[in-house]
């Protein structure tokens, strides 16, 4: 990693750079707060000290508020460590300190940004991909539940917005995945178990299911017909049919779908050549599906 270190007791500072470079990283040096604002160079890591003779070391702090910032202090109080943390900065260590703490806490950091970083991109991304699904009001339901649902996303969407509710963290266990009764024996208390592909189930195993999910807090969803005794049902059903990785369409279904979601993107010559009919066919199936095309 790179890091800038913003002291002005530059033998300390030389002795902690000295240190990290042993460790594989790779340090600038500034005694003054103005010359470490002048540099352009992207750091992943600050280690600013708080006892800056005569500076102002905050505006460090608003200057990397992106990068891991952690404090060196001589002492401890709120202008050294309480102020500064609301300022902005992580987290704070006292001089005189093992190489091997600040390392710790450096490696903690960074392994915390990454991890906030790929939640970020998660949340953006199921917020795009389920963002627009409408689902029941109110949310709050019994566990455990079987959701019926003709399209996989508005089960997804339910089981997230469902465990948010109830500020509960949720675990995926796929049906299709052997282990999943397994992993459900040992998961935590606190933790909902999301359990799709119930339709992947053969007869004897949807059974050991139904007994190991009962009195437990387990949403579990199919895309097929669902009548079993002793175990909540909710269903959501999406207006169109869409084409979904869980489940095999018919002929019909798929050429539906293909027309409803692409005769807007393709002239209605190349729409029926790859679906491979005629124009008049096409035609034909739109009259049939009850489609029409906007002009």
């Amino acid at each position: 990693m790179k890091i800038l270190i913003v002291e002005d007791e530059i033998y300390l500072a030389q002795s902690i750079a000295g240190k990290l470079i042993d460790f594989g990283h790779e340090c600038d040096i500034y005694a003054a707060v103005n010359d470490a604002l002048e540099q352009k160079a992207r750091y992943d890591v600050i280690l600013l000290s708080t006892n800056l003779s005569g500076q102002d070391f905050y505006p460090i702090i608003k200057s990397f508020a992106d990068e891991i910032i952690l404090l060196m202090v001589s002492y401890i109080s709120n202008d050294t460590v309480t102020d500064p943390l609301k300022a902005g900065a992580h987290d704070y260590i006292q001089k005189p300190f093992m190489i091997e703490e600040l390392i710790r806490k450096i490696n903690h950091y960074h392994d915390f940004k990454k991890l906030q970083k790929r939640c970020e991109f998660y949340e953006e991304y199921l917020d795009h991909q389920l963002g627009n699904i409408q689902l029941p009001d109110p949310i709050a339901h019994p566990l455990p539940l079987m959701v019926k649902t003709n399209y996989q996303k508005q089960a997804d969407a339910f089981a997230f917005a469902l465990a948010e509710e109830l500020e509960r963290p949720l675990k995926y266990l796929p049906l299709s995945n052997a282990s999943s009764l397994t992993a459900l024996e040992n998961l935590p208390p606190d933790y909902i178990a999301y359990m799709p592909e119930f339709q992947t189930l053969k007869k004897s195993e949807k059974e050991a299911f139904l007994e190991a999910v009962m009195g437990r807090d387990v949403i579990a969803s199919t895309t097929e017909k669902f009548e079993e005794e002793g175990l909540d049902t909710i269903e959501l059903v999406s207006e169109h049919k869409i084409f979904d990785r869980t489940e095999i369409l018919t002929i019909d279904d798929y050429v539906k779908f293909i027309i409803h979601n692409y005769q807007s993107k393709f002239p209605d010559t190349e729409l029926s050549k790859k679906l491979g009919i005629s124009r008049k066919s096409l035609w034909e199936k739109r009259k049939k599906y009850g489609i029409f095309k906007k002009k």
